[in-house]
């Protein structure tokens, strides 16, 4: 590199630089120590909830007035990718999801323009509809769950005791919000008998109208005298139960009391709300999230020591147990990376240390800290914590942020052998070789581009490798330049022995080497021709390695999702999960479990598939002993599920890594038509379930549900006064009970209702005999002017873009693949697609159709890393040909990749396809400094076979030591769940391009610039 030379300028500053690199130590170890620590990177959640009621409409009426009044809206909202509804009768949920390309930057004005745009259609829906309401903090993770469990305390004396603790933990650092689970609200109900008020010649009506005007807030007013203000306040408002026992009615010239005429008793929801079950016990759970960058080790000291000293408190019988503990699983995940850390970086200094000897090997190690030093400090800057992605990425990093050092080091050597100091060596190889690794290192992270750029959510939850690889290559390229030669000239020896500095006497390895090369310079073209047919045959290959989106991850819980028909009632998903709950308990394999009923887990961890709330769902969280367990539990769960639920859709399932899927295997049929899109599902599930990999197969809605009707006679209706809402309302205090006034305890708002004793309830019979009232303060039986049938309705739709979307979706026997499935099952899909009617469609789903957006983001970006490679290689090399025969080296990594897959096993997934384009960079970075070797090696006069052999011989080294250092260095996570295929990847295609770098490059170099020279004399001669 010509002009000012950075090392010399080092060497003349030696105090200065000791100083920064003293100051570099400093401020890594304090980064370190100051790094957020957590499981999985953030990664921004471009989903909304919109969500709203319509209580009495049914589903028809629901879907046409108000799901499609907002997803019409919605539409408009930009960067819109789909919009995907869930409808029942009265109720509507509507998922905003944005494309993947979204930037996080645009994510909240994209919601502020949702809100936007659905208030100003507001006033277009239907009277009666509650909302609609916005929930973009869908992606909150809640990764600290505590249960409470209460022996001899009523369920209202528990959630007092979590709500204290509850305002405790707000106060904690870090915490940004907290949830309560499983929590029951208090009604205070007022059954009466349909009979018994007709008897009377009570108009229901008017009792409840006087309930309600005794219990209502309203200013008396003030008094002013001339000395002070009176407020002035009037009693009468309900305090508890007792006083609405008390109310009384002038009935006939005499006052009864409401206690003598009906049932006032206070109790919880009914049917319940949703319910939270820790080890098989009712339980109120206390979910905790955490503030966006805080530290989840400190957050989970922070808790404990607050849970602990509230705790210490609470009487004897309430209990707080530890459900989700995400601290001590990141904690244990960092310590394990950390250790494997630690073992790469013990692997690649021993490898150092054995290739270089003591002192050169010692530059080496000593420069490694301080490149992690920096790039901890830089990291703390740019707020990339500690995690799954980040360690890995440092683990990646670590072979190759030395190899800029083992460059220079080897670099002084050799000029000191030749008869230079050590200042000059230092300064002759920046001169010489820091422009070449300069363009080497742009080059390797040119390669890892497209994951730093992918716009998906597969690309953002990878980013930090880009980042974190990124920063420690120009990091170790600024430490190899600036520091690594002040280290040498304290370290290396005055006096440099030719053997030492490879110039001597050589090993074994160094003769078997010059001799393969001599073959491959004689027999250059078959030299040539091999290494192409070997990259063909790595092609094909590429069929044969399975392919995957993200593994499952290696935690050890298992998610039990139980879907009952969906017409299942609360009272009956709660009879199936306790049910599971006893055969969980008497698991051996199971250490700890709990039970989500009427609702899907909270997201306790970042990739969970969350579920809306349903009646007719249950999911159970059981952790396992250990992985094996894990295993074991798994299968067995699997078939009781089968054998003692086989009305419900039962599925077990590790937790993911990336972007939540749920089911593996999907296909969506998307239609106009209900009935049409429900028969086309049963012709594509019967395609899916022919595949023999496939089980399970089930819909994501399908069955009606039985719906009582009752014909109203109008015209005898209205003979009697009556309309059908006044009808409608009757039924519905009866059969359900409506809400009359709200009772102010304490904190809570207790909800007064007002409805039928359970047997008038229950029963077909006593709806027949309902008194209804009618003007003048008679009543007369329903079935007067009404008669009972049955009938069928959809319980549930969901829409995908406004039009019926109906599900068929699988899971995957043990041992294969779901892209495996799903390819196979490719051509039959296809072909009943091709038989569909105009306007019905098929379309892939889960792992498939996330695997192809993170994919497509990823090749998206390929062509500007190819741009910037080619940029770059064209500024070093300043010719086309020789950009061409480092573009001929670079794609031959595949033969290493693809055998390496292959021979282990592993699937070529998302994170291994990152690391094969990764790899393009690494072999460019070698094949440039080889290169520029050969020109300086021809630049000083030697013929074209003599300056190829001297240059990879003198390379050999450094190149080979850089190979074996990363491969090496990568053993402790090649055979992690996550990291696995990627560094099995890198490995074998680094082996196998560094041997063609060694042997095809020198090879066609000279086949394509020595064809006008003679070969005088054999290599080494």
């Amino acid at each position: 590199m010509k002009g000012f030379n950075l090392s010399a300028w080092a060497l003349a500053h030696r105090s200065f630089v000791l100083f920064l690199m003293a100051v570099a130590v400093g401020a890594g170890a304090i980064a370190f120590g100051r790094l957020g620590r957590g499981e999985d990177p953030a990664f921004t959640f471009r989903t909304m909830v919109v969500s709203a009621g319509w209580p009495g409409a049914t589903l028809e009426e629901t879907l046409n007035q108000v799901t499609e009044r907002l997803e019409r809206t919605l539409q408009e909202v930009p960067n819109i990718d789909f919009l995907r509804s869930q409808t029942t009768p009265g109720r509507v949920t509507v998922f905003v999801t944005l494309r993947g390309s979204t930037s996080p930057r645009d994510v909240p004005d994209a919601w502020y323009q949702t809100r936007k745009k659905i208030g100003d259609i507001r006033h277009t829906l239907p009277p009666g509809v509650v909302g609609p309401f916005f929930n973009d903090e869908f992606g909150d993770t809640f990764g600290i769950i505590y249960g409470f469990t209460a022996d001899g305390f009523t369920h209202r004396e528990l959630r007092d005791y979590v709500e204290g603790v509850r305002s405790r933990l707000l106060r904690v650092p870090d915490v940004s919000k907290i949830e309560l689970i499983g929590t029951q609200d208090e009604r205070i109900y007022i059954e009466f008998s349909s009979d018994a008020l007709s008897g009377l010649g009570l108009d229901r009506a008017a009792l409840i109208a006087a309930l309600q005007t005794q219990n209502l807030v309203r200013p008396a007013g003030t008094v002013e005298t001339g000395q002070e203000t009176l407020s002035v306040r009037v009693t009468g408002a309900f305090g508890s139960e007792r006083d609405i026992r008390d109310v009384t009615f002038a009935v006939g010239g005499r006052m009864v009391r409401l206690a003598d005429i009906a049932e006032v008793r206070r109790a919880t929801a009914d049917p319940p709300q949703p319910l939270f079950r820790v080890n098989g016990e009712p339980a109120i759970g206390l979910a905790v999230a955490m503030r966006d960058g805080g530290d989840v080790l400190a957050l989970g000291r922070n808790i404990r020591a607050a849970v602990a000293e509230f705790t210490a408190d609470l009487p004897v019988g309430i209990e707080a147990r530890l459900v989700s503990d995400q601290p001590a699983i990141v904690d244990e995940a960092i310590g394990d990376f950390t250790a494997s850390l630690w073992q790469a970086i013990v692997i690649i200094l021993a490898c150092s240390l054995l290739a270089l000897g003591l002192r050169a090997g010692a530059v080496v190690a000593l420069s490694i800290p301080l490149v992690l030093a920096i790039v901890f400090a830089v990291m703390l800057i740019a707020g990339i914590d500690l995690h799954r992605i980040s360690l890995g990425a440092l683990i990646i990093a670590l072979a190759l942020m030395v190899d800029d050092a083992m460059t220079m080091t080897d670099a002084m050597l050799r000029r000191r052998a030749a008869g230079y100091s050590l200042q000059e060596g230092a300064a002759y190889a920046y001169r010489t070789l820091a422009l070449p690794m300069l363009t080497g290192t742009l080059v390797t992270i040119a390669g890892f581009l497209p994951i730093g750029f992918a716009r998906s959510a597969a690309g953002e939850y990878t980013f930090s490798i880009f980042a974190v690889v990124g920063i420690a290559l120009i990091v170790s390229w600024f430490v190899a330049v600036v520091f690594a030669p002040l280290l040498g000239l304290a370290v290396l020896p005055k006096q440099v022995e030719a053997a030492a500095s490879g110039q001597g006497g050589e090993g074994a390895v160094m003769r078997l080497y010059r001799r393969l090369l001599d073959a491959a310079l004689r027999a250059r073209w078959v030299t040539i021709l091999v290494a192409l047919g070997l990259f063909v045959a790595a092609i094909f290959a590429l069929r044969l390695v399975p392919q995957q989106f993200f593994p499952s991850s290696d935690r050890l819980e298992l998610t039990v999702e139980l879907r009952l028909p969906q017409s299942a009632s609360m009272q009956a998903t709660e009879a199936a999960a306790m049910r599971l709950d006893e055969l969980l308990t008497a698991d051996p394999d199971v250490e700890r479990f709990s039970t989500y009923v009427g609702r899907g887990a909270i997201r306790f961890y970042l990739p969970l598939n969350a579920q809306l709330p349903n009646a007719f769902l249950a999911e159970s969280v059981v952790v396992a002993r250990d992985l094996p367990a894990r295993k074991r539990l798994e299968e067995r769960l699997h078939r009781t599920l089968q054998e003692e639920f086989p009305a419900a859709v039962g599925r077990v399932a590790p937790l993911e890594l990336g972007p939540p899927v749920g089911w593996p295997v999907q296909y969506r049929i998307i239609g106009p038509d209900l009935d049409v899109v429900r028969g086309l599902a049963l012709r594509l599930a019967s395609v899916v379930a022919a595949d023999p990999g496939v089980r399970d197969v089930n819909f994501d809605w399908m069955e009606p549900a039985r719906q009582l009707r009752i014909h109203v006679d109008q015209e005898q209706a209205r003979l009697l006064g009556l309309s059908s809402g006044a009808i409608a309302s009757a039924l519905a205090s009866t059969a359900t009970g409506a809400s009359v006034t709200q009772l102010r305890d304490d904190i809570y708002l207790v909800d007064v209702v007002a409805r039928a004793t359970e047997a008038e309830r229950v029963s077909i019979d006593s709806l027949r005999n309902l008194q209804v009232p009618i003007p003048g303060g008679r009543s007369v039986a329903l079935s007067a002017f009404a008669t009972f049938g049955y009938g069928q309705e959809q319980p549930l739709v969901w829409r995908r873009d406004r039009m019926p979307a109906l599900t068929v979706q699988a899971d995957v026997v043990p041992g294969t693949l779901p892209d495996v499935v799903m390819a196979r099952l490719g051509p039959a899909v296809a072909a009943l697609a091709a038989e569909l009617p105009r306007g019905y469609r098929v379309e892939a789903g889960g792992i498939v159709e996330e695997g192809a957006k993170s994919r497509a983001s990823v090749f998206a970006v390929v062509p500007v890393m190819l741009l910037v490679t080619l940029t770059l290689l064209m500024a070093q090399l300043q010719s086309f040909q020789r950009v061409a025969i480092v573009l001929s080296v670079v794609p031959l990594g595949l033969i290493g990749a693809v055998g390496a897959l292959l021979a282990f096993g592993r699937p070529l997934g998302f994170v291994a396809i990152l690391g094969i384009l990764s790899l393009l960079g690494m072999v460019a970075k070698n094949a440039v400094i080889l290169l520029g070797q050969i020109e300086i090696e021809r630049a000083a006069g030697l013929p074209v076979r003599e300056a190829v052999a001297e240059a990879a011989v003198s390379r050999f080294r450094p190149i080979v030591l850089t190979a074996v250092s990363t491969v090496l260095g990568m053993i402790p996570i090649a055979f992690t769940v996550f990291w696995g295929p990627m560094a099995l990847a890198i490995m074998g295609g680094l082996l196998a391009a560094t041997l063609l770098t060694l042997v095809f490059l020198p090879a066609v170099y000279f086949a394509w610039f020595g064809r006008a020279q003679a070969v005088q004399r054999p290599v080494g001669a």
